[in-house]
């Protein structure tokens, strides 16, 4: 649900590289962390299968031979993609708590601010269903990447049962599956307005639930 964070990748890499604490232990996590940031862009540009290792090395200005010394496999790299997502999500999920003390103010922050990225979906789609949904295609499923979306759910319905909903598991699925919905919709007709519209809708929902 959240989408790729490209400064915070880079301002966690340039503090490393400029500020090295453990020499050549402190450039090495800078490289790995420049590869999943450049991972993380151009899996959401391009999707998996089109992303290459030697496309994701010449992103993070790593040679393609070093990329082998932290990924093993695209899978492995893949895993870590998923992974930043999911860090940065409860990231997002923890900020959106702490702005807001009511459940139904936060769950209208976490439309409201993925609606502000509208543009970006418009462009490239949900980062998290797209992913899952091709990985989804694979014999095995969409396996750990299922957690992007399993992530939001469960914070959705923490936030329904905060408003004494008993029904909080269905309305935290309904939200997220009109978000992902709209999301696919907004992609597939590169029309933003069609998220913008859809917060302000479902802001207006959650408050008929309170």
């Amino acid at each position: 649900m959240v989408l790729p964070g490209s400064i915070l990748f880079s301002k966690m890499t340039d503090s490393v590289e400029e500020h090295p604490v453990e020499g050549r232990t402190a450039t090495r996590r800078g490289k790995r962390e420049r590869l999943v940031a450049a991972a993380v862009e151009m899996i959401f540009r391009q999707g998996v299968e089109a992303t290459t290792l030697a496309d994701i090395a010449a992103e993070a200005g790593v040679p393609l031979g070093n990329v082998y010394y932290y990924f093993k496999t695209k899978n492995d790299l893949v895993l870590a993609v998923i992974e930043a997502h999911l860090a940065e999500a409860r990231a997002m999920f923890a900020a959106i708590d702490a702005a807001h003390a009511a459940p139904v103010d936060r769950l209208k922050a976490l439309f409201g601010s993925l609606a502000e990225r509208s543009d970006l979906i418009a462009r490239y789609g949900c980062p998290h269903g797209s992913l899952c949904l091709e990985l989804d295609k694979r014999p095995d499923g969409p396996g750990p990447a299922a957690e992007l979306l399993r992530e939001g759910v469960s914070w959705a319905e923490t936030q329904f049962r905060a408003m004494g909903r008993p029904d909080a598991r269905e309305l935290a699925v309904q939200v997220i599956a009109r978000y992902q919905g709209t999301a696919l919709l907004t992609s597939t007709f590169r029309d933003a307005s069609l998220m913008e519209a859809e917060a302000s809708r479902v802001a207006q929902w959650i408050d008929t639930l309170d």
